[in-house]
């Protein structure tokens, strides 16, 4: 690959705030006869406090709000979740970001923790070229699972995940764009990187590779 690559997270960079937590609690509240199925994940913060496994925790939250819904049902429900989250949920300038490095020829990457439910659709809609995220487990009968059928793609698996892509690839250049400690894993693989809206002891020591970006407009678009 000639060029450049530029490597996007998802929530808390494109994002205003994280999006599994309405993308479940969003449908529970639609389906309130579904709510009393959150007593099911009651174990799962208590566990994560002994194992500290976050995908187990995710998965356990995604089985005990979704668990049992069709390949349809869900596919719906993303549909509307993108359609509200893109308008008012995300930064404008994460967006003039992606759109300045389209527009430069680089090759986008949407690099995120949450899941393939709904991450696809975003990276969709929003023009990348790839995605990599977790992944969720379906049963035999079509019908979600709901826990992780891979690793969590946090902190050093986001990392192995970015090591291949550049394996493979080779681009020219490398771009990072993240909010949080868990990114700087991957990000620090790049030749430039961007840390949004985060404490700025994370940016310090941290190489002159990754800067500072403060990000704070709330982006308005119309459907394309």
């Amino acid at each position: 690959m000639s060029g450049a690559l530029a490597v996007f997270d998802l929530d808390g960079t494109i994002t205003r705030r994280d999006t599994l937590g309405p993308f479940l609690w969003g449908y529970l509240r639609r389906h309130a006869p579904r709510l009393p199925r959150v007593l099911l994940a009651l174990p799962a913060p208590f566990l994560f406090l002994i194992h500290h496994d976050r995908g187990a925790l995710k998965g356990a939250l995604i089985r005990a709000a979704l668990g049992g819904l069709s390949r349809q049902t869900l596919a719906h429900w993303a549909d509307e979740f993108v359609e509200q989250l893109i308008p008012r949920g995300v930064y404008a300038e994460a967006l003039a970001a992606i759109a300045q490095h389209r527009a430069n020829g680089d090759r986008l990457l949407l690099l995120s923790a949450s899941t393939d439910l709904y991450v696809p659709r975003i990276a969709h809609r929003l023009g990348f070229d790839e995605v990599i995220c977790s992944q969720v487990r379906w049963r035999e009968d079509g019908r979600l699972d709901g826990r992780l059928a891979s690793l969590n793609c946090r902190g050093q698996e986001k990392r192995r995940c970015l090591a291949e892509v550049l394996a493979r690839e080779a681009p020219d250049k490398v771009y990072a764009y993240g909010n949080s400690g868990s990114d700087l894993p991957h990000m620090l693989l790049a030749h430039e990187a961007f840390l949004v809206n985060a404490p700025a002891r994370l940016t310090r020591a941290r190489g002159a590779q990754l800067r500072a970006l403060r990000w704070q407009g709330r982006a308005v678009t119309s459907r394309s």
